[in-house]
C-alpha cells in the first residue's frame, strides 16, 4: 500500500495547486494522479532500496485536455524523492520537452508548494563544438592540413561567406555570454547541412582532453543533471543509455522512475535503436578513399612504433573489404527486384524484401566475410584511437606530440564509428534467427549516390518488445508510459504486444473533459466511389471537396498517400487551390504559420497533409474548425518491418490484416481525429470519405474507437 504520508503529500499538492490557478479538479486527472501514486508508490525494495519482485510498469491513455504532464508530474515527483530514486521524463518531440521544462514544471514549482530542482539532458548533437567551429575559423590553416585528409569524414573546410558571417557572429555571442551554444537557442533556423560542420559525436569528441573542455556546452549542460531531481530528456537519450547498458548518460535504471510521454511512440522508436543499415557504393568509395589517405599520411610523417605498424595495416585490409563490397554489390543487382514503395511522407523508394528475413545462401557467405573484414578494421581502429587517447594524456610516448593526437583523434574516432556500423550490419544481416522469435527484416534499397545509383543494405528487428523486456521494464525500478492514443479498437493488446509490456503491467484509460457529443460532429457522406479504386474515389473528392468545407475558416484535410493528395490538389478548381496549403512545398513549421496567417487575416484557408500532420499538429480555434480524412489509414503494405510482422504473425497461423493493420489504422484515425478538439472551447466537424467505416464489419469496429461525437452518416 501507498504510504499514508506520501498520499497526503500528494492530495495537498494537487489541492494546492488547483486553489492558486483558480481550477475545478478535473476527473480524468485526479483518476491518473491515483494510478499512477498507487502504482509507482507501492514499490517493494530490498535493503538497498533496489525493486524487487515483479517490474512496476503502469500504462495510461489519458485523451487531449487531461492535464497529463500535471497529473504525471505531481504523482511521480514525490514518490521518487520517496524512495530516494530520480525522475526522467522522456518525450517523443522537442516541443513537448520544451514546453515541460520552460513552462510546466516552473508553473508547478510555483503553485503547488512541491520543492524539486530539474534540467533538460539533450543528445551531444544539439550542442555546438569550439573545437570544430575554430578549425572553421581558422580555415586553412596548418591545423587543417591532416583534416583535408578525410573531406569524405564530415571535414570538409571550404567555407564560403555566408558561412563565415554566421560561425563569427556565433563566437562573438558565445564570447558575449549571449548565446550557450544549443542549436534549439540559436535565434534562426539552422540548415542541417551547416549544423553538422558545427557538431560532434561521441566517437569524436576528445573530452578532457579538448582545449575547450572547460567552456564546452555540451559538458556545462551535462554537470547541471548530476545533482537534480528531474531530467526532462527525449526516448532515443533513454533507449542510447540503455543500449550502453544503462546509466551511461542518465542516472543507473534501477535507481530511476521513468515517464514516457507521447509513449505510443516508443516501440518504433526501439526498433530504430536496433537498425542498421550501409551503402554498397558509398562504402566502397570511402573504403578506397581511407585506404589512399592513410597511405598519405605514412608518407608525411615516419611514425615509429605501434602508430606506423598499425596504420600500415589498414590500407590493405580497406582494399581488400572494397573487393568484397564489389562482389556484394553485383549479388544484390542479380537477386534484387526493385519494386517501387512510399514510405509515411510519400517518398518513393524502390525495394527488395527478403521474405522470412532469409538471404540465399551465396549471399549469407559473402555478408560472414565482410562481417569478418569490418571486424578486423573496428579492431586496428580500436587500437589506434586508444593509443591517440594514451598520446593526448602525454603520460606515454607514441610517436607524435600530444596536440597531434588530440587533431587525429576525431579523425580516427569517425573512421571507428563508421567501420563498426558497418560490422553491426552484417552481423545482423547474416545472423541466424532463433527459431521461436520474430525473425529480422532484411532488405535492400535502391538509393541516389551522385550520378550513380547505390544500393542500401538493411537489417532491422520487427518487433521492439523483447528489447524492452530485457533492457527496460525488467531493469527499472518503475515506469508510467502515457499517451493520448495507447490503446487500439479500446484494448490495449497493440501497445503490449509491440512493447513487450509485462503481464502484470496496469493499464488505465482515463475520461478526456472534452464533451465531443456537443462540441463536434462526425460525418460519413456517400462519394459513391470505393477507396479501394483510387482514380474514381480522387475524381470524387475533388468534385465534393470545395462544397465539404464550405463555411470553415482553418480546415485540415489528411491523405494517406502523396500520390493522391498532389492528384487532389491538381484537379481542383485554379481558384479555389489559392487558399490550399500543400505539405512539402515548406518546411512543416512555415506552412502552418502561414496557414495561420491567412485564418488571422479573415480568410478561410485548406492545408493538404499526410501523415506527420495528423499527429502532433496544434491549431486550436479558428485555425482547425473542419478535419476532412481521405481514407482510413492503412499503412502502406510493402513497409519492410510492417511486411515482415506480418508474415510471422501469418506463418504462426494469425490473422495479420485483422492483428495488425487494423489496430494500426485505428490508432491512426484516432490521432487524426484529435486534431479537431484542442481546447474545451473548440467546436467542429471530421468528415470520413471512406464508406468502408460503415460496410465493413471491421469498419463499424474502427468507427466504434473513434472519440463518441455526434454522428451523421449519409
Amino acid at each position: 500500500m501507498i504510504s499514508t504520508e506520501l498520499k497526503t503529500t500528494i492530495q495537498g499538492a494537487y489541492t494546492r495547486f488547483l486553489e492558486a490557478k483558480s481550477l475545478k479538479p478535473r476527473y480524468g486527472q485526479r483518476l491518473m494522479i491515483a494510478e499512477v501514486a498507487k502504482v509507482l508508490g507501492d514499490i517493494d525494495t530490498d535493503d538497498e532500496g533496489r525493486r524487487e519482485g515483479e517490474p512496476a510498469v503502469v500504462a495510461v491513455e489519458a485523451g487531449t485536455g487531461t492535464g497529463k504532464t500535471v497529473a504525471y508530474s505531481l504523482a511521480a515527483i514525490p514518490t521518487a524523492k520517496a524512495a530516494g530514486k530520480r525522475l526522467v521524463i522522456a518525450t517523443a518531440t522537442v516541443a513537448l520537452q520544451e514546453q515541460i521544462v520552460y513552462k510546466d514544471l516552473p508553473d508547478l514549482m510555483r503553485n503547488s508548494g512541491l520543492n524539486f530542482t530539474f534540467a533538460l539532458a539533450k543528445g551531444r548533437g544539439r550542442y555546438m563544438c569550439l573545437s570544430k567551429l575554430d578549425v572553421l575559423l581558422q580555415e586553412g590553416h596548418a591545423q587543417t592540413a591532416t583534416a583535408s585528409l578525410f573531406e569524405e569524414e564530415g571535414f570538409k573546410i571550404e567555407v564560403d561567406e555566408v558561412s563565415q558571417k554566421l560561425f563569427t557572429s556565433m563566437i562573438e555571442k558565445l564570447a558575449g555570454n549571449k548565446w550557450d551554444g544549443d542549436r534549439d537557442s540559436w535565434p534562426t533556423a539552422l540548415e542541417d547541412a551547416d549544423w553538422a560542420r558545427l557538431t560532434t559525436d561521441h566517437s569524436q569528441c576528445t573530452n578532457r582532453h579538448c582545449p575547450n573542455f572547460g567552456q564546452c556546452a555540451f559538458y556545462k549542460a551535462r554537470e547541471g543533471m548530476g545533482k537534480v531531481d528531474v531530467i526532462v530528456t527525449n526516448h532515443d537519450m533513454v533507449l542510447a543509455d540503455l543500449a550502453l547498458g544503462g546509466g551511461a548518460v542518465l542516472p543507473d535504471p534501477r535507481d530511476t522512475l521513468y515517464v514516457f510521454d507521447e509513449g505510443h511512440h516508443l516501440p518504433d522508436k526501439a526498433i530504430g535503436h536496433f537498425a542498421h543499415y550501409t551503402r554498397l557504393r558509398s562504402t566502397a568509395d570511402w573504403l578506397e578513399t581511407t585506404a589512399k589517405n592513410l597511405t598519405k599520411l605514412l608518407a608525411q610523417h615516419p611514425l615509429p612504433g605501434d602508430l606506423g605498424k598499425l596504420i600500415e595495416q589498414v590500407p590493405e585490409l580497406a582494399r581488400e573489404i572494397k573487393t568484397q563490397q564489389q562482389f556484394m554489390f553485383s549479388a544484390c543487382e542479380q537477386v534484387a527486384d526493385f519494386k517501387p514503395g512510399e514510405d509515411v511522407e510519400g517518398r518513393e523508394r524502390p525495394r527488395h524484401r527478403f521474405v522470412g528475413g532469409l538471404i540465399p545462401e551465396h549471399m549469407r557467405e559473402m555478408g560472414v566475410e565482410l562481417k569478418k573484414g569490418f571486424s578486423r578494421l573496428t579492431d586496428l581502429f580500436t587500437r589506434l584511437t586508444d593509443l591517440l587517447k594514451e598520446g593526448m594524456d602525454g603520460e606515454v610516448n607514441i610517436g607524435i606530440a600530444s596536440n597531434q593526437a588530440e587533431e587525429w583523434y576525431p579523425l580516427f574516432g569517425s573512421l571507428l564509428s563508421r567501420s563498426q556500423g558497418n560490422w553491426e550490419l552484417w552481423t545482423a544481416f547474416t545472423a541466424e534467427d532463433p527459431e521461436d522469435n520474430p525473425p529480422m527484416a532484411r532488405w535492400l534499397t535502391l538509393s541516389e549516390s551522385g550520378a550513380l545509383f547505390d544500393i542500401e543494405v538493411n537489417a532491422s528487428p520487427i518487433l521492439a518488445a523483447e528489447m524492452l523486456r530485457r533492457n527496460l521494464w525488467n531493469v527499472a525500478y518503475g515506469c508510467l508510459v502515457t499517451s493520448a492514443t495507447l490503446t487500439a479498437l479500446g484494448t490495449f493488446d497493440r501497445f503490449r504486444m509491440r512493447a513487450g509490456l509485462p503481464k502484470k503491467a496496469v493499464t488505465a484509460v482515463v475520461p478526456s473533459p472534452f464533451h465531443h457529443a456537443d462540441a463536434g460532429v462526425l460525418r460519413v457522406p456517400d462519394l459513391k466511389a470505393d477507396p479501394r479504386d483510387a482514380p474514381a474515389h480522387t475524381a470524387a473528392i475533388i468534385r465534393d471537396l470545395p462544397s465539404l468545407v464550405e463555411g470553415s475558416r482553418g480546415t485540415l484535410v489528411l491523405f494517406s498517400s502523396r500520390k493522391q493528395m498532389q492528384d487532389v490538389f491538381d484537379g481542383l478548381d485554379r481558384d479555389w487551390r489559392k487558399q490550399v496549403f500543400i505539405q512539402g512545398n515548406l518546411s512543416k513549421q512555415e506552412t502552418l504559420n502561414k496557414h495561420k496567417a491567412r485564418v488571422d487575416g479573415g480568410d478561410s484557408s485548406v492545408l493538404f497533409g499526410l501523415a506527420s500532420f495528423a499527429e502532433g499538429v496544434d491549431l486550436p480555434g479558428a485555425y482547425c474548425e473542419h478535419v476532412v480524412i481521405a481514407k482510413i489509414p492503412f499503412s502502406v503494405p510493402d513497409d519492410p518491418v510492417e511486411a515482415a510482422l506480418a508474415e510471422w504473425i501469418e506463418a504462426r497461423g494469425g490473422n495479420p490484416f485483422m492483428e495488425i493493420s487494423v489496430p494500426d489504422a485505428s490508432l491512426k484515425l484516432v490521432q487524426a481525429c484529435g486534431r479537431l478538439l484542442r481546447t474545451e472551447e473548440d467546436r467542429g466537424t471530421i468528415t470520413l470519405l471512406d464508406r468502408r467505416l460503415v460496410t465493413q464489419r471491421y469498419g463499424k469496429a474502427i468507427l466504434n474507437a473513434l472519440p463518441p461525437f455526434r454522428r451523421e452518416i449519409s
